[in-house]
């Protein structure tokens, strides 16, 4: 018999509350001049919240924590992101409530698909075609080349081939005896891995490529058996950092500013200078909601939502969102030990990983602890690639936290 991983049910009374209380606020943000799009957009958000809940408690034998977590953070977002901009406040909401049905999605098709962690060939193969789509159709945004659009809408492969990713380490560790039999296989592996670095570097995207590495260099100090290459990996991670530097002007940019930006404060810091005022400005509880002024950060909405929700919910609200995503990694953690299927246990540590360092890379850039990405924070910030990639992973872990029975691979064994 199996052990039960991870289960319980959400407090969806208390989330409930949760939700009536940000709501609460929006409507006390707007006064006088409430209107039925603004209360339109409080009761669809937390219908949307509570509903899915509801739904997963009911479907799910898996931890229900980890999904009531990403509610608390998207209400959070929604509520910022509304008041900076209606229109973008519409538009997230509709992008929410598209990633929650992408989420059950996942979750259904993982569930009922078996056969995942045979399928390295099809990812590789798949992440490279995300790669050869972004170079023909790509356009260039602050430097990078990551953007495709299609008509009106705009996507990032990357955030796709992130999850592709995970999903190689996780079949060849999974199946590392028999990757074992092939001589060299861990350094094509590496190859493979540092494919995609190289092509991230190529499309001048070192934000995103950081958390290729991240992943990579972390699911293998766990398990790769041969720990000379983890010392590769450091040094080539050093080369890759010194060319990133000496070879992308927008990359020296980011540094100096990160090092000095007061020197530079009407260019390249300009941004992160403002990010630092509005957090200091917010205090511990924040100056309240509609009197801060983050229109004076540049893409507030995206990479900076966090400054802008410290100076008007304040450094307590920040210290909060803080812990949600601690207590999210901590979860998926936990997820990945309790299991005992090695292909899911691989998956829910390397989706951990993920939200981990995605989250650490864009605090730490807005806080001015490490130079700045053009990361977006998971789950908050405006953005629907980011939102979609952020909900399928999610789905991965909400199947990894669920009992999955290790009977399929005896039986591939036995055939």
């Amino acid at each position: 018999m199996f052990k039960k991983v991870i289960r319980g049910k959400s407090p969806r009374n208390l989330l409930f509350i949760f939700e009536i209380l940000a709501l609460s606020l929006l409507l006390v943000y707007q006064g006088e001049k409430i209107d039925r799009l603004t209360l339109g957009t409080g009761i669809g958000l937390i219908l949307i919240i509570y509903l899915s809940n509801y739904i997963l408690a009911k479907v799910s034998t898996g931890d229900n924590y980890i999904f009531l977590i990403v509610t608390m953070l998207i209400s959070i977002g929604i509520i910022m992101i509304y008041r900076i901009d209606e229109g973008l406040g519409i538009k997230q909401l509709i992008w929410l409530s598209t990633g929650i049905f992408v989420f059950f999605i996942t979750y259904f098709i993982l569930k009922y698909i078996r056969g995942w962690k045979n399928w390295i060939y099809l990812y590789t193969a798949g992440s490279y075609v995300l790669f050869l789509i972004t170079f023909i159709f790509g356009s260039r945004k602050k430097g990078a080349i990551n953007w495709v659009n299609l008509g009106k809408v705009a996507f990032q492969p990357a955030e796709i081939t992130k999850l592709l990713l995970i999903f190689i380490l996780a079949a060849y560790y999974s199946n590392i005896s028999k990757w074992k039999e092939k001589k060299y296989s861990s350094y094509y592996l590496m190859g493979v891995v540092y494919s995609f670095i190289i092509l991230l570097f190529l499309q001048r995207d070192l934000g995103t490529a950081l958390v290729f590495y991240a992943i990579f260099i972390a699911i293998q100090f766990i398990y790769e058996e041969d720990r000379k290459l983890i010392f590769y990996n450091i040094g080539l991670f050093t080369i890759g950092g010194i060319l990133g530097y000496t070879l992308f002007d927008h990359v020296k940019i980011r540094f100096q500013a990160w090092l000095n930006p007061w020197k530079y404060i009407e260019r390249q810091g300009y941004q992160i200078t403002q990010s630092l005022f509005a957090i200091a400005e917010g205090g511990f509880f924040g100056r309240g909601l509609g009197l801060g002024h983050p229109e004076f950060i540049p893409v507030v909405y995206t990479d900076f939502i966090f400054s802008a929700i410290c100076e008007e919910m304040g450094i307590f609200t920040g210290i909060g969102i803080i812990m949600l995503f601690m207590i999210l990694v901590y979860r998926g953690f936990k997820i990945g030990i309790s299991q005992e299927n090695p292909f899911y246990k691989i998956l829910a540590l390397g989706i951990s990983i993920l939200f981990g360092i995605q989250s650490f890379i864009i605090l730490g850039g807005v806080l001015k602890m490490i130079p700045l990405t053009g990361l977006t924070l998971p789950f908050v910030s405006y953005g629907g690639s980011s939102i979609l990639s952020s909900f399928i992973a999610l789905g991965i872990l909400q199947i990894c936290s669920e009992e999955i029975e290790i009977k399929e691979d005896k039986d591939e064994q036995g055939e």
